[in-house]
């Protein structure tokens, strides 16, 4: 009986952590043909330039990875919560990482100071809740900083990629979305970087193709090698040369 409850009663502590916790900022949960219940890697939303989406791969396996990377008894924890139970070091430690792993990772997308400001905010609470022995290194395991501004960052990237695609589709034409909040979401960003990117590649690809024709101008015709112009002259045609040349050798000997 006493088993039940203990079970009972993490079952339902369990359930109201899910209400409080953030997602996997890695991994999504979907239900395959056969009922159960699978994990996958989160697509990247369309309307993305390389850039930004390199950038949101990079933070969510990095936040994947400080939050949830490991898993006992169903409880998943990451490094922050390894690190944070060292007294003293371990929290300045966390809010290292915290924000050079994946706040200042995030900031290369250009995001709004609005954002920035709200992900500070959350490796603030963090922060604090780690200065609280052994509950507040629970409460930021639950918590999970890195995640939430994983999720923030997404989201944001998302409406960035949807207004870029609203944008081409409508060729030009204003949008529902107003000019002041399209200066702050920035449709469209990192393009410019991916174009120069492309470019940079070409002129390397024209570079090396000149080279190689400038090498084949210097290269020795091999024998019996045909040419455009005067190997291209005909046996026939060179006939007459050669006995000039033993005329000359025969005015030469006499």
């Amino acid at each position: 009986m006493t088993s039940y409850l203990q079970n009972a009663g993490t079952k339902l502590f369990q359930k109201n952590l899910e209400q409080y916790k953030p997602e996997d900022p890695l991994y999504e949960s979907y239900t395959d043909s056969r009922g159960k219940q699978r994990r996958r890697k989160r697509a990247i939303p369309p309307g993305l330039s390389a850039r930004d989406a390199k950038i949101l791969k990079s933070v969510q396996r990095r936040a994947h990875y400080l939050d949830k990377g490991f898993s006992i008894c169903g409880l998943r924890f990451g490094w922050t919560f390894i690190i944070g139970a060292i007294p003293g070091a371990g929290d300045v430690a966390d809010i290292a990482l915290n924000y050079y792993l994946v706040v200042r990772k995030a900031r290369q997308a250009e995001l709004p100071a609005w954002l920035v400001r709200r992900m500070l905010l959350n490796n603030a609470i963090s922060a604090l809740s780690g200065l609280v022995p052994v509950a507040g290194d629970v409460v930021m395991a639950v918590f999970k900083a890195n995640s939430r501004n994983a999720a923030l960052l997404e989201e944001f990237l998302r409406i960035r990629g949807d207004e870029f695609l609203k944008l081409q589709a409508e060729q030009g034409r204003s949008g529902s979305m107003p000019e002041k909040d399209l200066h702050q979401v920035k449709p469209g960003a990192g393009m410019s970087d991916d174009a120069a990117a492309t470019t940079s590649q070409q002129k390397t690809r024209f570079t090396s193709w000149g080279r190689a024709n400038h090498k084949d101008k210097q290269r020795a015709p091999t024998p019996g090698e045909k040419g455009r112009f005067v190997e291209d002259v005909e046996p026939d045609d060179a006939a007459p040369s050669g006995d000039a040349e033993t005329g000359a050798i025969m005015l030469q000997s006499r």
